[in-house]
């Protein structure tokens, strides 16, 4: 299992980006963005009991990364074909993660 500091640490370190709380309502849920362009590429939350990352994906890498991997979802309240939600508080593989976070920064940029 892969924690919020670990996330946050890695973000903090590639991208110099710090979480940011926007709703009231969902103390715990942060979205990371870009500095210059203020697209989001990354969102953590809590839902059903779970630790939730979303990140963008090019949407034939989407299907095979939900085929592949059971804690890799369509995103949770996003665009389906472009954003996957990743189930950090499961057993999941850390370097795909960071892999992942890496390549919707890089989606994102423009």
């Amino acid at each position: 299992m892969v924690n919020r500091e670990e996330i946050f640490n890695y973000i903090k370190e590639n991208y110099d980006a710090d979480p940011e709380y926007l709703w009231d309502d969902l103390p715990d849920a942060a979205i990371f963005r870009h500095k210059h362009n203020k697209k989001w590429f990354g969102l953590i939350m809590h839902v059903k009991n779970e630790e939730y990352f979303n990140v963008k994906t090019e949407p034939d890498y989407s299907d095979l990364l939900r085929s592949t991997h059971d804690y890799i979802i369509p995103a949770y309240h996003m665009n389906k074909e472009h954003w996957n939600t990743i189930i950090v508080s499961r057993d999941i593989d850390k370097t795909l993660l960071f892999e992942l976070i890496d390549q919707s920064f890089d989606l994102t940029k423009k």
